[in-house]
C-alpha cells in the first residue's frame, strides 16, 4: 500500500506559516496534483513528505507508517525536481543506475533495471550518451528513468515540465500519465500551470497561502468551485467576475451588475432562496460560456448584455474576444466564424444555465451549475 496521508500537517518558519493544518488523504496509484500560485505551500507541502524539511507538527504516513522522524533515504520515496539534477560527467546509464548503486544492488539487477526503465520512456538509445549531448526533453526523461529504477511507493514531481518549451510540455505530459498508468503507482505532482493539472489528474489539490481550497476531480472542480478563487485558477482564461447583488422575487429572481441585469433560472432561485435577496454577491461565468448569438451551440438558455469590442485574439479553432460593458471588462470564448472587430457593439449571449455566484463577504459559492452535458 502506498497511500498518503497528511494529518493536521503545519510547517513554519517563526511567525512564517509555509503550509498550514493540511489534512489531505492520497490514496494508493492516485495522481494527485498540487497546485496554486508561487508561495502557496505546495512544493513545501511535498519537500515536507520527501523528508527535505522537518514538519513543525502533525503527521505524515506513507502507508500505515507515521514517517515524521524517519530520514529522507528510507521514506521508499523518489523525487523529480524542476532541475534535471544529472551528473554531466557521467551517462545516462551511470545517471540512472547511481542510486541502486550506492544502495549495494546487485550488478545484474542493476542493469535490468535501467534496461526496463530505459525501454519504458524510450531512452534505450541514449544510454551511453552524457547529458550535454541530450535536449532539455531528453534530459527530463532521464531524470524520471532515475526515479523509475528504485521502484518507490511514492513518485514526487516537483514541476518537472517548468524547462521544457510548449510543445516538450505537451509531450512530456502525456509521456508522464502514460508513465503512471504502466507502473500502478501513487504520483504527487507540483505545478502552478492549471491546465497540467486539468489534464494529468486524478485529483487535484488547489492551495493558497499555505491553506488548502478544495481537493476533488477536475471536473468537479472546474464546474463546481468552492469559492471564487478555485474558480478564478481553474480554467483558462479564467472565469469572469463581476459585483453584483440578487434582487426581485422568488417567483422573478435577478443578479444586478449595475451595466446589466440577468434573470436567474429556477435552479439558481432554488439554492439561493428569499434569503439571499438583497445579498451583495460576486456574479461569475465563464469564457466559454458567453457566447456570439449568431453561433451559439443548441440548447443554451441565452440572455443578452450589450457589449463592445476592445480586442480580439484567433486561436485557430476559437477566438478570445475582450469586451467590456458599462464598466465591467470581460472575456468570451467564441465560434471562429464570428466577425468581430476592435470598436464593434455586439449583443453577447450570455449562458444563464452556467452561471456562478459567490457571497460577496466569505467569496464563498452559494449558487452553481447543475453540471456541464455540453462538454
Amino acid at each position: 500500500m502506498s497511500k498518503v496521508q497528511y494529518r493536521n500537517m503545519v510547517k513554519a518558519w517563526g511567525d512564517v506559516i509555509g503550509v498550514n493544518n493540511l489534512n489531505l488523504d492520497i490514496p494508493d496509484k492516485e495522481f494527485l496534483v498540487l497546485v496554486g500560485p508561487s508561495g502557496c505551500g505546495k512544493s513545501t507541502a511535498l519537500r515536507c513528505l520527501a523528508g527535505l524539511e522537518e514538519i513543525t507538527s502533525g503527521e505524515i504516513l506513507i502507508g500505515d507508517r507515521v514517517v515524521n522522524d524517519v530520514p529522507p533515504k528510507d521514506r521508499d520515496i523518489a523525487m523529480v525536481f524542476q532541475s534535471y539534477a544529472l551528473y554531466p560527467h557521467m551517462t545516462v546509464y551511470d545517471n540512472m543506475a547511481f542510486g541502486l548503486k550506492l544502495r549495494k544492488t546487485p550488478k545484474a539487477e542493476i542493469d535490468k533495471r535501467v534496461q526496463e526503465a530505459a525501454k519504458i520512456l524510450g531512452i534505450t538509445q541514449l544510454l551511453p550518451r552524457k547529458p550535454k549531448q541530450m535536449s532539455g526533453g531528453q534530459r527530463q526523461r532521464v531524470a524520471l528513468g532515475r526515479a523509475i529504477v528504485r521502484n518507490p511507493q511514492v513518485f514526487l514531481l516537483d514541476e518537472p515540465l517548468s524547462n521544457l518549451d510548449a510543445k516538450l510540455r505537451v509531450q512530456t505530459r502525456a509521456e508522464i500519465s502514460k508513465l503512471h498508468q504502466r507502473l500502478g503507482t501513487t504520483f504527487i505532482y507540483v505545478t502552478h500551470d492549471q491546465v497540467e493539472a486539468l489534464t494529468m489528474a486524478d485529483r487535484i489539490a488547489v492551495m493558497k497561502d499555505g491553506i488548502l481550497q478544495q481537493a476533488d476531480s477536475p471536473s468537479t472542480l472546474y464546474d463546481h468551485p468552492n469559492n471564487v478563487f478555485v474558480a478564478g485558477f481553474i480554467g483558462s482564461p479564467a472565469m469572469n467576475f463581476f459585483s453584483g447583488s440578487v434582487t426581485g422575487t422568488l417567483d422573478e429572481m435577478y443578479v444586478d451588475c449595475g451595466s446589466f441585469r440577468l434573470r436567474l433560472g429556477q435552479h439558481e432561485i432554488e439554492q439561493l432562496g428569499q434569503e439571499n435577496i438583497g445579498r451583495e454577491v460576486i456574479f461569475g461565468v465563464r469564457p466559454e460560456d458567453i457566447h456570439h448569438p449568431q453561433y451559439k451551440p443548441p440548447g443554451v438558455t441565452e440572455q443578452l448584455v450589450e457589449s463592445s469590442v476592445d480586442v480580439t485574439e484567433l486561436m485557430g479553432n476559437e477566438i478570445f474576444v475582450y469586451l467590456q460593458a458599462g464598466n465591467e471588462e470581460f472575456v468570451a470564448r467564441v465560434d471562429p466564424r464570428a466577425d468581430l472587430r476592435a470598436g464593434d457593439k455586439v449583443q453577447m449571449a450570455f449562458n444563464t444555465q452556467k452561471i456562478h455566484i459567490f457571497d460577496r463577504t466569505t467569496e464563498k459559492n452559494i449558487a452553481t451549475p447543475v453540471g456541464r452535458t455540453d462538454r
